[in-house]
């Protein structure tokens, strides 16, 4: 009996000790245990075969993390195991796409375990990666007559000259006539062994009518990274306008026979709208290089706009005579001039703007505006008269510290008998402002037919006493309004027995002169490889306020600002100031 009370007793005590254990055990367990791993993979990509992506996810584990497993398509792809104590990762890993069919679906699954062998809460989590197809290149030779088509889903190659209708001689009319209609969206590369290059005849057409969205480009045959100006040729449209030549009617330089004049002034040469030309500009002949892009004789017929001309090796754009107009222009980094007008060229010209890099300058000297009568100044009529407003000349002096190539010269460079007309216009960081040069271009602004009005020319803060070096030994050096011509020994220069800086300052003609640019407005960003064009409002002497276009032909819209931009940014969308690394294959 005392065994029995004593072992019944003994029992009670010992299952009180288990309930405990199991409590204790329990209450342990539940404090112990944290959440399950959470992981967030990237987003997913697409690419052509031989491309890279990078497949990326982080990670948290609140028990440690103790492996990652990545699958590709369910098979193993890579492993991963962590150090005790390690909670978080940021995973990342480069895959390169293996040559599959094209819309082939790649899938990059993530399986973390913890130390408490806790997996995702949500399962594996996956990324993908799709494969697109490379575009089918078309090689393109010859003549092109009749109605061509060109599709934004393949890539048209330009070997050697490739003409659109046939104009064999000088004189002769063309022999052959084509139409040729670009999509917008579309890419045209230019074969740089061949010197591959578009040539509109007289009496021929180009429709390339981009969109912001879909802007139609040709550049480089090369791939990213290895472009350089010069590797093809570039664009050219001849017309059937009025210049200036013997006979009114001539071959562009370089012998390449690109005819053109004529005695219609509304020729009708197509539309060139949002389209870009990068990287032209290959030599025909030594010295002799095709401009990004060539006009010569085109009428006024045709429509010109939101054009960029980039990284090009000679002139960005030139106008060899003919009465056509043109509005948004983009100049960026091109080696020579960028805008040149020349042999009669009487259009007008909305929205402009020209950016130079620091070292892209030519050994004939570099401008923002070059503008002549003819080669000799002649008095042969028309003149070279065009009309020009609101456009933005940067030259490549962003900071009085940085280095600029000495091959640097004017702003603008107005001579040779020109009759140039420019309104609401800015100049800024070329060593010298404007240059009216010669006794003849003198002569035109004394007379009124050489016109400057509501024009700013500032300087570079600090960059010698007057914003364009004066007074220093900075290589190079000049004025903000040349007075002095460039001969050896210098001589006076004079408009009307004035000095050119009176005649410009004149106070009808409601022109400026800053030491610096600051003060404009202007963003200084606009010198940097990613340009902000957009105006700070409220500057001193902000280009805000000051233009005027009363008085102007009806196709110039009605502004109160100089320079090409105040608060809208019409590059928006469809220019590329970044071309090298640019993949066109897709």
């Amino acid at each position: 009996m005392k065994l029995t009370k004593k072992f019944r007793k003994m029992s009670m005590t010992l299952a009180a000790v288990a309930i405990g254990f199991v409590v204790i055990s329990s209450c342990k367990k539940e404090e112990t245990i944290g959440p399950a791993p959470v992981i967030s993979v990237g987003a997913p990509s697409s690419g052509l075969a031989g491309s890279t992506a990078t497949i990326t996810a982080s990670i948290v584990a609140e028990n440690g993390l103790k492996s990652l497993q990545v699958l590709k398509n369910g098979a193993d792809f890579d492993y991963k195991t962590y150090n005790a104590g390690s909670t978080a990762d940021s995973y990342s890993k480069v895959y390169v796409l293996e040559n599959l069919a094209a819309g082939a679906i790649i899938n990059f699954t993530f399986i973390v375990t913890d130390y408490k062998d806790l997996t995702t809460t949500a399962g594996p989590q996956t990324i993908t990666v799709a494969t697109v197809p490379s575009k089918q290149i078309i090689d393109v030779s010859g003549t092109l007559s009749g109605n061509v088509s060109w599709a934004a889903d393949k890539i048209y190659r330009l070997k050697g000259f490739v003409r659109v209708g046939e104009d064999l001689t000088v004189d002769g009319q063309p022999t052959k006539t084509g139409v040729l209609t670009i999509e917008a969206g579309t890419i045209i590369i230019g074969e740089r062994a061949s010197k591959g290059t578009l040539i509109v005849q007289r009496g021929s057409k180009i429709m390339a009518d981009g969109t912001a969205v879909k802007p139609i480009v040709f550049t480089s045959e090369r791939n990213p990274g290895e472009r350089e100006p010069g590797d093809w040729g570039g664009l050219v449209i001849c017309g059937k306008a009025t210049n200036n030549l013997p006979g009114g009617k001539a071959e562009l330089e370089g012998q390449y026979g690109g005819f053109h004049g004529g005695t219609d002034d509304n020729d009708n040469s197509g539309i060139l709208r949002y389209v870009r030309v990068e990287y032209a500009g290959v030599p025909i002949n030594p010295n002799q290089e095709v401009n990004s892009f060539t006009f010569g004789s085109v009428g006024r017929g045709t429509v010109i706009g939101h054009v960029q001309a980039s990284y090009g090796l000679d002139d960005s754009f030139e106008w060899f005579g003919g009465t056509v107009n043109c509005k948004y222009l983009v100049a960026f980094r091109g080696l020579d001039d960028d805008f040149d007008m020349d042999n009669g060229y009487s259009g007008f010209m909305q929205y402009g703007v020209g950016i130079r890099g620091t070292t892209q300058a030519d050994q004939s000297g570099s401008n923002g505006f070059e503008v002549d009568n003819d080669g000799s100044g002649s008095a042969n009529a028309p003149f070279t008269s065009a009309t020009l407003s609101n456009f933005s000349l940067i030259g490549a002096k962003a900071t009085n510290a940085t280095s600029i190539s000495p091959q640097f010269q004017n702003g603008m460079q107005l001579r040779r008998n020109c009759k140039l007309k420019v309104y609401n216009t800015f100049v800024t960081a070329y060593p010298n402002g404007i240059y009216i040069d010669g006794a003849n271009t003198a002569a035109n602004a004394a007379a009124g037919d050489l016109i400057l009005k509501n024009i700013v020319v500032a300087g570079v803060n600090a960059w010698g006493t007057d914003g364009f070096g004066g007074g220093t030994t900075t290589n190079p050096h000049g004025y903000p309004i040349r007075d002095i011509n460039t001969s050896s020994p210098a001589g006076d220069l004079s408009i009307g027995g004035m000095k050119p800086t009176d005649w410009y300052l004149t106070s009808s003609f409601g022109n400026k002169l800053l030491l610096k640019n600051d003060d404009t407005g202007i963003n200084s960003a606009i010198f940097s490889a990613a340009p902000i064009f957009t105006l700070i409002i409220g500057k001193a002497d902000g280009l805000e306020k000051g233009g005027s276009t009363s008085g102007l032909n009806s196709f110039f819209e009605a502004t109160d600002f100089i320079g090409a931009f105040k608060t809208t940014d019409w590059t928006a969308g469809w220019t590329e100031f970044n071309p090298s690394v640019k993949d066109y294959t897709k």
